[in-house]
């Protein structure tokens, strides 16, 4: 168990703290107990970091890469309409085609991606609305 001084508003408080077998982190600060998950700050995606945010704004569905890869192949086009779990991309990302399937019945857009293209965790691939 660790201890450590932590300073909220201007007021220190002492903690300890460990890991459960669970793998959470658990906070002993006074008669206490909080039990907290922890992500690594790469898993967060703040408001101002995620592309394609405009388009939420607009109820456009923003369709973003899941993982950092190359696009194999678009299956549809602008102006398509699909169904919900329809494949709408193909991504190949650690040797393996992954799909990208439709979350809901839309039609489509926009396509920011083409065939060959390589993508980034959050590239913003297609608008579907």
């Amino acid at each position: 168990m660790d201890e450590l001084v932590i300073k909220v508003e201007g007021k220190e408080y002492r903690v300890t703290v460990e890991e459960t077998e669970s793998g959470k982190v658990r906070v002993h600060c006074g008669k206490d107990v909080y039990d907290l998950e922890t992500h690594k700050d790469s898993d967060i995606l703040y408001p101002d970091q995620v592309k394609g945010r405009e388009y939420l704004e607009k109820g456009l569905l923003a369709v973003k890469a899941p993982l950092p890869g190359v696009i194999s192949s678009v299956h549809v086009k602008p102006g398509d309409s699909i169904k919900k779990g329809t494949t709408i991309i193909k991504m190949m990302a650690m040797k393996m085609e992954n799909d990208i399937n439709a979350e809901k019945d839309a039609k489509v857009k926009d396509i920011k991606a083409k065939a060959g293209d390589r993508v980034n965790r959050g590239d913003l691939l297609m608008i579907l609305e």
